[in-house]
């Protein structure tokens, strides 16, 4: 029986299609004067999943260096994530600033 799919049966794939693997995005936390290291530890912990002693180390980053890497995720994960840090640093009255980039 042909398919609509190049007349292939069910299940097989074309050959000449290629898989890609979705783009990456970096997620990063940037430097203010304000934003405290412990609630910059506390975002890293809750929203990337970091251990204690790596967020520390994250956030020394983005202490000293001006910014630290959160994650590499898929766009929409990296969005999300972005988004979720501005509205706890909102409801906190924090400016922290969180920038999405292509990996």
């Amino acid at each position: 029986m042909a398919h609509a799919r190049g007349n292939l049966p069910e299940g097989d794939v074309r050959s000449d299609e290629e898989i890609r693997e979705p783009k990456q995005y970096r997620v990063l936390l940037h430097n203010d004067d304000y934003t405290t290291m412990d609630f910059v530890v506390a975002v890293l912990v809750s929203v990337f999943h970091k251990p204690t002693a790596e967020a520390t180390r994250i956030m020394l980053d983005v202490h000293k260096k001006g910014k630290g890497i959160c994650g590499v995720y898929s766009y929409d994960i990296a969005a999300t994530k972005a988004a979720l840090v501005h509205r706890m640093a909102k409801k906190r009255e924090f400016p922290l600033r969180c920038s999405v980039e292509e990996a």
